[in-house]
């Protein structure tokens, strides 16, 4: 690929990860009712699934799980169910008006909700189904694994920008003022886009 294409590539990438998502709607759920080190600490576990589903998509893993698609079905009832977990957690936040608003927030040990940022995002179809699309798109079939690898790396910084940059924009001091005035309408914006997110994959058939 050509230096042009490759930018092009790059950006289309933060932007596809940067759209509103369970993922990002989560980050910034925690940094503006948790705090920054909090938000860091989800945005990393995110990072780490989208990793884990870079690598298995490079490998060649992702094939096999589409070829064995009970894998992909467990994991895909697994994240939906998450999603509602999260969507009716979020709504109970949004119907309390004298709630602080926590509703879109995790909360633990710093390792804890690392560990609740990975688990979205391994749970999350889109992840797999994202770089799966992107190794068939644009790698080339000569590409070898060391090619594979190198554009592995390569989204990943892109994806590192959003993820963490999500956790440092929202738990910037004007960014939670704005939340604190305006908590009960993004408490129902998260309910219901976590919601439709569950509704979707629950209801969504497999290209067979």
């Amino acid at each position: 690929m050509t230096l042009a294409e490759l930018s092009f590539l790059w950006v289309a990438w933060i932007v596809a990860g940067g759209s509103p998502g369970p993922a990002n709607l989560a980050i910034a759920g925690t940094s503006m009712n948790v705090g920054r080190k909090a938000g860091l600490c989800f945005a990393v576990g995110v990072l780490s699934g989208s990793m884990f589903w870079g690598l298995m998509a490079a490998l060649g893993m992702g094939a096999l799980m589409l070829a064995h698609v009970w894998v992909f079905e467990v994991l895909r009832y697994l994240g939906a169910a998450y999603l509602l977990y999260l969507a009716i957690k979020s709504l109970r936040s949004a119907l309390n008006a004298s709630h602080a608003g926590a509703g879109s927030a995790h909360h633990g040990t710093p390792l804890q909700i690392y560990g609740k940022g990975m688990l979205l995002h391994l749970t999350n179809p889109k992840a797999i189904l994202s770089w799966g699309a992107v190794y068939a798109v644009v790698i080339p079939g000569d590409a070898g694994i060391m090619g594979a690898l190198a554009l592995w790396g390569f989204l990943l910084t892109g994806s590192a920008l959003v993820f963490i940059g999500y956790a440092f924009l929202f738990s910037s001091p004007a960014m939670v003022r704005a939340y604190m005035k305006m908590r009960r309408g993004f408490e129902f914006a998260f309910a219901f886009m976590f919601g439709a997110a569950a509704l979707k994959i629950f209801t969504a058939r497999l290209v067979g």
